[in-house]
């Protein structure tokens, strides 16, 4: 009788079993996931106020302390990709009509832009060709003209390929009456930050880069000047989700009973565990200088097959993921597909302002080894030979 009422049949698609090729990725992000991190994702669920799970997330603080160079106490991981992390830092730190300044290089500068302007901001732009980085003189006469109470700016500025250095805007910030909000997704654990010794007020990051972990959580610090702010906030965030009060507590970050505020990514947080205990095996310094060494045998390689890299100055190049302009008489798209069909790799093209500019290609946490530089030199060298176009 009940099968009478169902006009939408089961549909033939997820009557098939999963299929997922397997393949390289070293596009930027996200990159392969280990077998033990893969096995810590495949762990059986447990409550999220469960005991075990609890120390998990304690486990997750202290790493990313490690991992960001801070003692904060108001440090944890976002239930949500990098994405929410921008939204997270925004939402408990700006209020209607709160002046904002965003370092404008790429994509990530003009998505924070877009969403402090969804939260009533009012929104100045400091901006800077892609392939560029902001010195402290372009910051500092932002920050006279402007006054903001907040100042974003990209780390590793993934659609571009630059490295922002950030020596000094802290200090820079703080006697402007400002806090400085840096995005490190793309460079975390593969360039150098110190979140404390360069007085970072709210630095994040994301689980599927250089971590090796699922997309699906993210890395996310605040510093006492940053607390002091959201404590003294007027009105309530305007997320529920987000609202970091409530984490804080959740985390264990306030001192108080934690208690239940949603239903957090439980196997997300057993695989962030997990990559966050490998960096930490490996330690920092020996992440960083692998990271160099692989880009630097990346862009030579490079220019060796007369490709020409999209950031001019050797320091300002991000060691996770490296730019090159699409080169004349080529279909950045039949590159990208040669490799995929050939290869079983799979690198990027340009996002948001570098699009139909570039080819990203990402070497980030176990992808960044010296074999895998070879193997993506090789299929493109191929590429090159077969996919040039006369008439382009």
């Amino acid at each position: 009788m009940a099968s009478n009422l169902l006009h939408v049949l089961p549909p033939q698609g997820l009557l098939r079993p999963l299929a997922v090729p397997e393949r390289l990725l070293l596009g930027p992000g996200p990159s392969n996931v280990p077998p033990r991190i893969l096995a810590a994702s495949g762990r059986q669920l447990l409550g999220p106020m469960h005991p075990e799970v609890l120390q998990v997330m304690d486990d997750i603080k202290v790493g990313i302390q490690y991992a960001f160079q801070t003692q904060n106490q108001l440090t944890l991981a976002i239930s949500g990709s990098g994405h929410c992390a921008i939204e997270a830092a925004l939402v408990n730190l700006v209020e209607h009509g709160d002046p904002v300044l965003v370092a404008v290089n790429g994509i990530w500068g003009q998505r924070a832009a877009d969403i402090a302007r969804r939260l009533g901001a009012s929104v100045y732009e400091l901006l800077k060709p892609p392939g560029e980085y902001f010195t402290p003189w372009d910051i500092e006469e932002g920050l006279v003209r402007h006054k903001p109470s907040v100042l974003f700016i990209t780390h590793g500025e993934s659609s571009t390929g630059v490295l922002q250095p950030l020596e000094g805007l802290g200090k820079l910030c703080h006697r402007h009456g400002c806090l400085l909000l840096v995005d490190a997704v793309a460079s975390l654990g593969g360039a150098p930050i110190f979140m404390d010794q360069q007085e970072i007020d709210i630095l994040y990051s994301g689980s599927q880069k250089v971590l090796n972990a699922p997309p699906g959580s993210a890395p996310i610090s605040f510093s006492e000047r940053a607390r002091e702010k959201i404590l003294r906030r007027k009105t309530k965030p305007p997320s529920f989700y987000l609202d970091m009060r409530w984490l804080a507590n959740y985390w264990g970050c306030d001192g108080e009973p934690r208690r239940y505020h949603h239903t957090a990514p439980i196997n997300s947080f057993f695989s962030l565990r997990e990559g966050l205990a490998m960096l930490a095996e490996l330690g920092l310094e020996n992440s960083w200088e692998h990271h160099r060494v692989n880009c630097a045998q990346l862009c030579q390689g490079l220019r060796d097959l007369g490709l020409e890299l999209f950031v001019k100055e050797e320091k300002a190049r991000l060691p996770t993921i490296t730019t090159v302009r699409v080169p004349e008489g080529y279909d950045w798209k039949e590159i990208i597909a040669f490799l995929t069909d050939n290869y079983a790799i799979d690198i990027s093209g340009g996002l948001g302002p570098s699009e139909g500019k570039v080819l990203r290609i990402g070497l980030m946490g176990c992808n960044s080894t010296s074999r895998n530089v070879d193997r993506v030199l090789h299929a493109l060298r191929d590429a090159l030979r077969c996919c040039h176009h006369s008439k382009l």
